[in-house]
């Protein structure tokens, strides 16, 4: 990927539109570069004061992608966000186009279900949009919905799209879970970093740095591992839910089109019945027998 600077993700924010593939693809490069994460998201506040009325939804989009997808890799983002992201609903509320106000519910929405933000900040961005009228977060319990609930939701969520399913599956083909090279390190760490009853064997100062060493390693290693355990965590709850919504759409579709067919059966049978009666009909009538092909 390209080098960063703050003039080249100028650039890129000038340059972002609202489809999806450009949105993921300079959420992918902001990721890639994290460790510049306080310049990106400084970066990133300016520009969505300066940008046009129509682009400033998207610049929450783009905040969104990259809070939900940096999270396995680490907290920056999340952290590096929370600061400015009241500001920034405040202003594409206020400034954005009409109708704005229901997208930014749709992320925050999202980000409360998926505990993105601790509540003290989700009810600040609820009250942004909805007055001092507080939305309250569920808990996992509450939107860990089965089937027969959500058979019987009087306003059933969106079906997902199948682009959307593919690429939640596709993501987790890359999962923490399936990194056996990070096991295998974790796995090969010695007995003397998760033993304190070991500690007796440091009789020296250079035996000691050198273990203190290896426990600041395995440190950040564990912490970025259980991380990224919990980050898939949430997305397979997520993937759950997504596949029971699809599932429905899909029996809902089923149950459609078996209507359908039968009632095409049953137009087939009358215009069938027509036609015969009809070939009988011509045939009867002066001029001889009835031929199709006339």
């Amino acid at each position: 990927m390209s080098a960063f600077s703050e003039a080249a993700l100028e650039k890129k924010l000038s340059e972002l539109s609202n489809s999806q593939q450009s949105v993921q693809t300079l959420s992918l490069w902001l990721i890639h570069h994290r460790k510049h994460s306080k310049t990106i998201v400084g970066v990133w506040f300016n520009e969505l004061k300066k940008a046009q009325v129509s682009r400033k939804l998207t610049f929450l989009y783009l905040a969104n992608d990259v809070i939900q997808n940096s999270k396995r890799k680490g907290p920056e983002f999340t952290q590096d966000f929370a600061p400015v992201i009241v500001d920034a609903f405040k202003h594409v509320s206020r400034e954005g186009e009409e109708g704005c106000k229901k997208q930014l519910g749709r992320v925050l929405s999202i980000w409360q279900e998926r505990a993105v933000y601790e509540n003290n900040l989700l009810d600040q961005l609820s009250q942004v949009l909805h007055g001092e009228k507080k939305a309250k977060k569920r808990s996992y319990e509450a939107i860990q919905l089965d089937d027969e609930d959500f058979a019987s939701q009087s306003s059933p969520a969106e079906a997902p799209q199948t682009a959307e399913l593919i690429r939640a599956l596709q993501e987790l083909e890359n999962a923490a879970s399936g990194d056996s090279a990070l096991r295998q390190r974790i796995s090969s760490l010695p007995a003397e970093v998760q033993d304190a009853s070991l500690l007796h064997r440091i009789t020296d100062k250079e035996s000691g740095d050198r273990l203190s060493r290896l426990v600041e390693e395995a440190c950040m290693l564990l912490a970025d591992y259980s991380g990224r355990l919990a980050a898939e965590i949430d997305d397979r709850r997520q993937l759950t839910r997504t596949l029971t919504l699809f599932l429905h759409s899909q029996k809902d579709s089923l149950a459609q089109n078996e209507q359908k067919l039968e009632e095409y059966k049953r137009k087939l049978a009358r215009v069938t019945q027509v036609r015969k009666e009809l070939r009988s009909r011509l045939n009867n009538l002066p001029g001889g027998l009835y031929n199709p092909s006339n």
